[in-house]
């Protein structure tokens, strides 16, 4: 796939980086083809949303050779033709370390920060924001008021035999119109390259009449585990699947909040409706995670 050729620039290459200021180390990779493999309409899309990442370990000199050190946080609308690779980020990143902005803290920031912007916005073809928190930045719990979905299961009847996406297993039930906060803690997919596993949690919101029942998502969700896939495809195609099912007009928010891999963390949120919540999550002034994962 063309995806994966472009995916592989970096990624299971041993890749020395640059020591210096380095933004060709940035690969952009098209959204068009998983989307187009599971009929996610290309010029109508079926939802809204965006790709939160932080970086926790950003680092530069000032021109007197003081290092800043910061958490980086970077978002991007989901209607943006590309996604950045994640390797290729880190080596980008990385490559500011021994790279020298501004006579002082605030300025070296300052300048890495429209750097950073203008460097991914133009790989990207989209606006890229980024904010830099300090210790001080409040971090904000969201998802609270979400069940753990597997406190609304018998362990012992359930059986799970598939791990590949298999969206044949979901169920729906009628009843009255009601809204559905449902966490799962056991999300696992895989790089579509590497084929290293990926771990997260994942939140789904819902209102519709429709019951998807707990036992045919929780199957569903852990048909997952021997996908390869990247972070944002996993999220997109789980709301397709369970946009699919339920009606036209119902709200949905899916959101995966995936622990971080090489200093990096990717949060994809998809919805349709209202945001709700999640509108922490995307707020570049705070540092917003699930409590365990942060």
């Amino acid at each position: 796939m063309i995806t994966d050729t472009i995916a592989s620039t970096h990624l299971g290459k041993k890749s020395e980086g640059s020591e210096t200021y380095a933004p060709s180390l940035l690969v952009a990779i098209p959204r068009e083809e998983n989307r187009s493999r599971y009929a996610i309409d290309l010029q109508n899309l079926p939802f809204k949303g965006f790709d939160i990442w932080h970086a926790y370990e950003f680092s530069a000199l000032t021109q007197n050779g003081i290092p800043v050190t910061k958490l980086l946080k970077l978002k991007y609308d989901c209607e943006s033709e590309f996604i950045v690779e994640s390797k290729s980020l880190k080596l980008y990143l990385n490559s500011f370390n021994m790279s020298k902005f501004g006579n002082s803290t605030a300025e070296c920031l300052e300048i890495c920060k429209k750097t950073i912007e203008n460097d991914l916005s133009k790989a990207l073809k989209t606006q890229v924001t980024a904010n830099f928190l300090d210790n001080n930045t409040e971090r904000k719990e969201i998802f609270t008021d979400f069940t753990d979905i597997m406190t609304l299961i018998d362990e012992n009847a359930l059986s799970i035999t598939k791990f590949k996406e298999a969206p044949e297993v979901l169920e729906t039930d009628m009843t009255d119109k009601r809204e559905y906060r449902l966490k799962f803690s056991s999300l696992r997919s895989n790089c579509r390259v590497t084929h290293q596993p990926d771990f997260g949690e994942l939140f789904i919101r819902y209102k519709s009449s429709k019951h998807i029942t707990e036992e045919s998502l929780v199957k569903y969700l852990c048909s997952f585990r021997s996908e390869y896939h990247f972070h944002e495809e996993c999220c997109e195609m789980i709301f397709k699947r369970l946009s699919d099912i339920l009606d036209k007009d119902d709200e949905l928010m899916v959101c995966a909040l995936y622990t971080r891999r090489g200093g990096i963390d990717i949060s994809p949120v998809r919805y349709r409706g209202e945001i709700g919540e999640a509108s922490v999550l995307t707020d570049l002034n705070t540092f917003a995670r699930n409590g365990i994962k942060q």
